[in-house]
């Protein structure tokens, strides 16, 4: 039995009464519904999509704003804290508020700032500006993985299928968003990045709202019952200390370092004595203790994503620095990664349903240890040529190991504990992407030039070596 069908198995029996009997039909002759999966896609992609477009505009944002390497990367890190911190909370509010509540209430967020953002007056306001659009993109994800297990159920398709989909969406963005970034910042400006997300989030809030099935006995409940039953406390508690933690690792007050940490890792405690009591947590430590799958998946991605967003962020800034190629065309010589991405998720989804999931992570971990090695031939020239080659051989690991790990955690996860499951999944990748631009910091405080690119070759390939150890270890859950 496939990956795909087992759980479409276990889903449906756990799904067995709680839902109404539903005519069977396909994503195919049901328009409603494969108009649904792409709103949900459209929106999905804007946080991925605004995470890697920022990465060609940071020698740009320097010069306008007088910034160096460790200010600029505030730009990054602000947006990269709030989706940390806000996608498990989003996570949770949609498995108790109403997923396509949620959602609708991101998308509108997210086309307010950035309508206002490209008016910031100083660089602390534009960071400030992308925080706000992160936690709105951050509903997304996880209402619409929770939203998909419906969709699936309702339309009698396997659950993999519009899951996939979604995966592709947010494999493209990140993948595209240097070409888009690319263009937009040599034609129009920064400001364009922010700009561009007004239409796409109206869109998708309006497509959403149009076509995807309402969850009436959760968007039936009151604001009352909602803060009852949501552990504000707890919420409060993670966050906090996800925060302190955070900015504690990327030093952002010298003097305090020390004690941040320290409070923050306080705040953990009381976080999971608290959580460990209390009958409705926002985080259920017993069976995350229990699911040992679960975390070994979430270990996996988040290693894996340092080690690909040290090449998302990196290269640009040695691109433009060393190579001294422009914005445009540092974009269109990313162009391969996304292309290559596109091709390898599809693929790497039928290889699942063949060989199974951990046999396709495996095999996509040893491509991405490939891939980070030959980066050190940049260390002796930037060729156009040699340029394109890398990026292509990055895009292949991308979709691979993002999907496989995605289904992994999907597999993993009870349907009524998907969202917040799905949020903290994708935190592990901003985890990743956060411990990325601090080591960028640290190897290149002087600037992104070829000797301190041959020191961050080696540092991936450390971070290969212990997500390939991690993988190893990954049985996916008995039904």
């Amino acid at each position: 039995m496939r990956v795909g069908d087992a759980f479409a198995c276990r889903e449906c029996r756990e799904s067995r009464g709680r839902h109404p009997v539903q005519q069977t039909v396909t994503v195919s002759n049901n328009p409603r519904t494969g108009l649904a999966v792409a709103g949900l896609s459209l929106g999905t992609a804007l946080n991925p999509l605004n995470s890697s477009m920022i990465a060609v505009a940071l020698v740009v944002l320097r010069a306008d704003f007088g910034l160096d390497v460790a200010a600029v990367t505030w730009v990054v890190t602000s947006f990269y804290l709030a989706s940390a911190a806000g996608q498990p909370v989003m996570g949770r509010l949609a498995d108790r508020f109403g997923p396509r509540r949620m959602f609708m209430l991101g998308m509108a967020l997210v086309a307010l700032t950035c309508a206002l953002a490209p008016l910031a007056p100083n660089f602390a306001l534009l960071c400030v500006a992308r925080a706000v659009m992160a936690l709105g993109t951050a509903t997304a994800y996880p209402s619409a993985v929770v939203m998909v297990g419906a969709i699936a159920h309702r339309a009698k398709v396997e659950s993999a299928r519009p899951l996939g989909r979604l995966q592709m969406a947010n494999t493209s963005a990140a993948a595209v968003g240097p070409v888009i970034g690319g263009l937009l910042v040599s034609l129009v400006g920064w400001e364009a990045l922010f700009l561009i997300n007004v239409p796409f989030a109206l869109a998708a809030l309006l497509i959403v709202r149009q076509a995807a099935p309402p969850d009436e006995a959760r968007e039936r409940g009151s604001l009352s019952e909602l803060l009852r039953d949501s552990d504000i406390p707890g919420i409060l508690a993670f966050v906090g200390a996800l925060l302190l933690v955070m900015m504690a690792a990327l030093n952002v007050a010298p003097g305090y370092r020390w004690w941040m940490l320290a409070a923050g890792t306080g705040i953990a405690a009381i976080f999971a004595w608290r959580e460990l009591r209390f009958a409705r947590p926002f985080l259920d430590l017993r069976l995350l203790g229990r699911n040992r799958p679960l975390l070994l998946v979430y270990l996996a991605f988040a290693v894996f994503s340092s080690v690909y967003y040290f090449v998302f962020f990196g290269l640009p800034q040695l691109l433009q620095e060393s190579g001294e190629y422009d914005p445009g065309v540092v974009g269109l010589l990313m162009l391969p990664l996304a292309a290559m991405s596109v091709v390898a998720t599809p693929w790497a989804v039928k290889a699942m349903g063949r060989f199974g999931v951990r046999r396709v992570l495996l095999a996509g971990v040893v491509l991405l240890t490939v891939a980070a090695a030959l980066m050190w031939l940049l260390t002796g020239t930037l060729a156009i040529p040699l340029v394109v080659v890398m990026t292509a051989l990055m895009g292949i690991p991308y979709g691979t190991v993002s999907i496989a790990t995605n289904q992994g955690m999907f597999v993993s996860t009870r349907p009524q504990d998907r969202g917040v499951a799905a949020g903290i999944y994708q935190t592990c990748r901003y985890v990743g992407a956060i411990t990325a631009t601090v080591m960028i910091g640290v190897f290149a405080s002087g600037g992104v030039h070829q000797d301190s690119w041959a020191r961050m070759v080696v540092a991936m390939l450390v971070l290969c070596a212990a997500t390939f150890g991690v993988s190893l270890f990954w049985r996916q859950r008995s039904a």
